[in-house]
């Protein structure tokens, strides 16, 4: 019984991972929509710059882009291990990346 239960979590995990996310799109429908990019530049070690350009498409013609630029606090530093493609490993201090989170209404 329990082997059964482990057959099916396995497989309904297989499914999960293997689904498309259907709201992916690898093109702008350029009729009349909105791109947005979202970036972060590390400024200084103690600021770094959230960068949002949005473009705005109608009739197949970018209309206009606007860019907004906001500061926020860097979030310092981290270590980690690098590897060149010798394979020589080294222990490194890179800047944090923030993570970007999209909400769409």
């Amino acid at each position: 019984m329990t082997t059964k239960i482990w057959s099916v979590s396995i497989f309904l995990l297989a499914v999960a991972c293997n689904s498309k996310n259907e709201d992916t799109t690898d093109t702008v429908d350029k009729a009349g929509s909105i791109e947005t990019a979202v970036s972060v530049e590390h400024v200084d070690s103690t600021h770094d710059v959230v960068l949002t350009r949005h473009k705005v498409w109608v009739n197949f013609k970018e209309y206009s882009t606007v860019e907004h630029r906001d500061t926020v606090p860097a979030l310092g530093m981290l270590n980690t291990d690098a590897e060149n493609s010798d394979g020589d490993k080294k222990s490194v201090s890179v800047k944090k990346d923030y993570q970007i989170f999209i909400t769409v209404k």
